[in-house]
């Protein structure tokens, strides 16, 4: 149950935090000499994380639900983003996976992300909010969001970032880019059900510790993450993608 909640409280975290999820995933049990979450754990645990934007984002959701016109151009334009993602997902799983079993090439992506994170720090700040994005804005940043696929590179870190090149205010790009999640995480917790369906193995009551902990993590990463950047952007987070990345290639 400890251990549950604790891959739990890493999910929550870094699946909104633009420090990659995939990539704590990797490294954290390759630093503990652990093996990385089970397909059972790692499937219900994105449950915990949709669970929480679903929440956080409820108004969005409803609008989207109900069908209003707001809803309708909103759902539109996130599926279109999801598209690189879902192409490149099918096309290239087997190299990702290659990439998922080495720790340190995680670690190069991952201090990648931190040096391309620090860098936005010298971007000159947009005006636009997401009643302004517009088509190109929300293919440009699915294509960030398809470079995450890369074990290391950091979903939010990379869509927040394309955001903020098209514009987008910093918290508004962070909000997008959590709206731009949902199919993502959504989709990556059905492909690992399926796997975990067709392999047949059993979920234990103690996972469910780790879905509500991930979601409650989840959706205080969301928060802290939405009040914190409109102040510090996403620099600090790129110091510690380094310092963590630099710790994981010595130590690994």
């Amino acid at each position: 149950m400890l251990e549950a909640a604790f891959w739990g409280l890493i999910q929550g975290l870094t699946e909104f935090l633009p420090i990659s999820s995939s990539g704590h995933l990797v490294l954290v049990p390759a630093l503990l000499g652990q093996d990385p979450p089970d397909l059972a754990t790692s499937a219900m645990l994105h449950l915990g994380t949709l669970l929480a934007v679903l929440v956080y984002f409820r108004r969005e959701v409803v609008e989207v639900a109900t069908l209003t016109d707001k809803g309708k151009r909103l759902l539109g334009l996130v599926l279109l983003g999801t598209i690189p993602a879902a192409v490149l997902g099918l096309t290239l799983e087997a190299q990702f996976e290659w990439l998922n079993e080495r720790p340190q090439a995680v670690a190069i992506a991952l201090l990648a992300t931190g040096c391309v994170l620090f860098a936005t720090r010298w971007l000159p700040r947009g005006k636009k909010t997401t009643d302004d994005v517009s088509i190109a804005d929300t293919v440009i940043m699915g294509l960030g969001q398809a470079l995450a696929l890369i074990p290391g590179v950091s979903r939010s870190g990379s869509t927040i970032t394309t955001g903020l090149l098209r514009g987008l205010t910093d918290s508004e790009a962070a909000r997008y880019s959590f709206l731009l999640g949902i199919p993502a995480i959504a989709g990556a917790g059905l492909f690992e059900g399926s796997e975990l369906f067709e392999s047949g193995a059993n979920v234990g009551s103690e996972i469910f510790v780790g879905v509500a902990v991930a979601a409650v993590s989840g959706y205080a990463a969301i928060a802290f993450l939405l009040r914190l950047i409109g102040r510090t952007g996403l620099s600090p987070f790129g110091v510690y993608c380094v310092i963590a990345a630099i710790v994981a290639l010595i130590f690994i």
